[in-house]
């Protein structure tokens, strides 16, 4: 792991009332590096910016972190980079299903975490949006 990781826990301890299983943290210390600060994500295609064709937080989620993914190979990096992420949900009932989900992406890497509970997104199809920073070693 190219960073210290203080206070790595998982959200099924955290949150024992709800069906989570994400790999976070308190802190990251970096040192050196490039810094990759990302764009709000939203469940849209990078190339086209169109909204894909679901209503489902699953799925909506998967095509965020997706981008995510996808924006930090093409920085030099990977998912293990990933210092800190801020998920943006329009519903609480939504938070299992996108947490879950984002947890696939983020095993094992430990990242700082906030969530918000948000009136509306840009466009009233997308329930999420993450938003995150990287930190590639030098």
């Amino acid at each position: 792991m190219a960073h210290t990781r203080i206070r790595k826990f998982n959200t099924r301890d955290t949150y024992p009332e709800q069906s989570l299983d994400n790999d976070l943290c308190q802190a990251v210390v970096t040192r050196g590096g490039s810094t990759v600060w990302l764009r709000g994500q939203c469940p849209q295609d990078l190339d086209t910016a169109k909204s894909i064709d679901s209503h489902d937080p699953v799925e909506q989620t998967h095509k965020v972190m997706q981008n995510i993914r996808q924006l930090l190979e093409e920085a030099g990096g990977s998912m293990e980079h990933l210092v800190k992420v801020v998920v943006y949900i329009t519903d609480v009932r939504h938070r299992e299903a996108v947490y879950r989900t984002m947890g696939e992406y983020i095993k094992g890497v430990h990242p700082v975490s906030t969530g918000l509970v948000v009136q509306a997104l840009a466009r009233p199809e997308w329930l999420v949006e993450i938003d995150g920073t990287a930190v590639i070693p030098d």
